[in-house]
């Protein structure tokens, strides 16, 4: 796990010769979001609309025989929600922003802290933390990254009143301000933050004070004026995000001398796109798909276990999921075990509490709810809300077979004599703009979500997901409340896991969720270039070769 005494290491060097991650479990506090999803993520609105990215004949195959170019193809699920790095709460968002805007420090492959924007930081006496930036830093219109950009950066995520607000709110922890020194930059806590190098290694891009505030919403999204190793060539909302290489980049040019992003919610047509060599990494290959792509001569698969947890959330405050008997007995009418066999091809690990195992916080003493539908039709009974109808609404394409996964589960809870479940399918886009709204009366009352953890931390999951004040809550606990307000204070590394480990037992009971899975990173990659996928979802080509 990375602790704030983490050796401070640049980003090029070890991400461009570390291994795939082994296993999410083997780091310790989402993202590059999900976002996190946390993050993802959860996952502020996504904007695309499941578009497949124009015709994906983008060229960009990597093998250009005709000269010595470089272009590197990424084709996602779903498009970005828009190009200001602070007002986005989704995972491909965060992947699209993130090749543009970086933080004070950053992640390994294996999820380790590494330097960023600062190559120094540590905790003072009094529990603050102080950055030093790196010397000569500066964004992409040539101008110098001062500390007063990077204070305006932090406020401007977490204050409403400095200019939006943001959906990463709680992504840095209860910040209560930000001073500039020579060179530095300290932040200050309501209390002891343990996890602030954490949370700092993933959240937190740094932009312009005077870029962002010159110019409007639209233009923001629109644009680009970030530190990151590409600069912005062109960008078609909704179709495709077009790269040059920063060649003022502080830790030297990327080899890519082009890249393109852009996306297709059909898993087949990504793959399709992968082996006609029109694009070089394609996400989320569904398991039906990995012997076709390992079978070719042009790619193969390369997955990792992700930080990311598959999930159906239900609203504490609408019948029937306000009773806690109700949302157990989904638990129990869904059978998760055959799920990962059947619909994934064992490509996920089942879940029975917020926090991943190897995760700060995972409690082994917890075992995933028994499929029992028995039990199930017994727990709704004694709710008494026999003979109930109730809709799952899932997203199409954003998470690996999300809509076989939910009908899949929809159909084994209307397989019980006494509940009626329909499936809903949604674009993503739509789904997450009712999901993140601020108001919980918003929110849909059932609904498939994934969360993207890159810190690796229990907290990050459960405090914006199921705490009250949470940004993306569907729960409302006084004692979860105040278990997770206790981790985020505590100053003992053992007691807060202990403290974690009880807030997960809480919500395993409470059951404001269908505990599904863990979700597998399954990437198509081409044969020409050389490139290993990080445990936290997030996309780095520029760490890519040619082979």
């Amino acid at each position: 796990m990375p602790t704030d005494n983490d050796n401070h290491v640049d980003r090029r060097t070890v991400l461009k010769y570390a291994g795939t991650a082994g296993a999410v479990g083997l780091a310790g506090c989402a993202g590059g979001g999900d976002g996190g999803d946390g993050g993802d993520g959860g996952d502020g609105s996504d904007g695309g609309d499941g578009m497949d990215g124009g015709d994906g004949s983008d060229g960009s195959d990597g093998s250009d025989g005709g000269d010595d170019t470089f272009e590197l193809g990424v084709t996602m699920g779903q498009m970005d929600s828009g190009l200001d790095p602070q007002d986005h709460a989704e995972t491909n968002t965060e992947i699209i922003v993130g090749q543009l805007y970086e933080g004070l420090l950053d992640r390994d492959k294996q999820g380790g802290i590494i330097a960023g924007l600062a190559d120094e930081w540590e905790r003072t006496e009094d529990g603050d933390v102080r950055f030093m930036l790196r010397d000569g830093l500066t964004f992409h219109n040539g101008d110098e990254v001062t500390p007063q950009d990077v204070r305006y950066s932090i406020r401007r995520i977490v204050f409403e009143d400095v200019g939006i607000a943001s959906p990463q709110s709680n992504d840095l922890g209860p910040v209560t301000e930000v001073a500039t020194g020579d060179g530095q930059v300290t932040v200050s806590f309501d209390g002891y933050n343990p996890i602030a190098f954490q949370l700092f290694a993933t959240n937190g891009p740094v932009v312009q004070q005077s870029w962002i505030e010159e110019n409007g919403s639209d233009y923001i999204n629109r644009n680009a004026n970030g530190t990151g190793p590409f600069r912005l060539a062109n960008y078609e909302s909704g179709n495709q995000v077009v790269y040059e290489p920063n060649e003022e980049y502080w830790d030297g040019a990327p080899e890519v001398d082009e890249l393109t992003m852009t996306a297709s919610s059909e898993s087949s047509t990504r793959v399709n796109q992968l082996l006609a060599e029109e694009t070089d990494i394609v996400t989320n290959v569904p398991p039906n798909e990995v012997s076709r792509v390992n079978g070719s001569d042009v790619a193969t698969i390369n997955s990792v276990p992700s930080a990311r947890i598959i999930f159906l959330q239900m609203r504490y405050d609408v019948e029937p999921f306000s009773s806690q008997q109700f949302r157990q007995a989904m638990n129990y009418a869904v059978d998760v075990e055959s799920i990962i066999e059947n619909v994934l091809n064992g490509f996920g690990n089942i879940t029975g509490q917020p926090t991943l195992e190897g995760h700060v916080g995972y409690n082994p003493d917890i075992d995933p709810y028994p499929y029992d539908p028995d039990e199930a039709e017994r727990l709704v009974e004694e709710s008494g809300h026999a003979g109930v109808e109730i809709t799952l609404q899932t997203p199409i394409g954003r998470y690996l077979r999300d809509v076989e996964i939910a009908q899949a589960a929809a159909n084994q809870i209307d397989s019980l004599s006494n509940v009626s479940c329909e499936l809903q399918q949604r674009e993503f886009s739509s789904l997450v703009q009712d999901i993140t709204t601020g108001n919980i009366e918003d929110k849909p009352h059932f609904n498939l979500l994934g969360w993207g953890n890159g810190e690796f931390d229990g907290s990050q999951t459960m405090t914006p997901l199921m705490a009250s004040n949470g940004a993306l809550t569907i729960l409302k606990n006084d004692d979860l409340d105040a278990l997770l307000n206790e981790a985020e204070t505590t100053q003992d590394s053992e007691e807060r896991v202990e403290i974690l480990q009880q807030a997960n037992q809480l919500a395993h009971d409470l059951a404001p969720w269908v505990f599904m899975h863990q979700q597998f990173s399954v990437y198509g990659v081409s044969n020409e270039i050389s490139w290993e996928p990080r445990a936290d979802e997030f996309i780095d080509p520029d760490t890519a070769t040619r082979q």
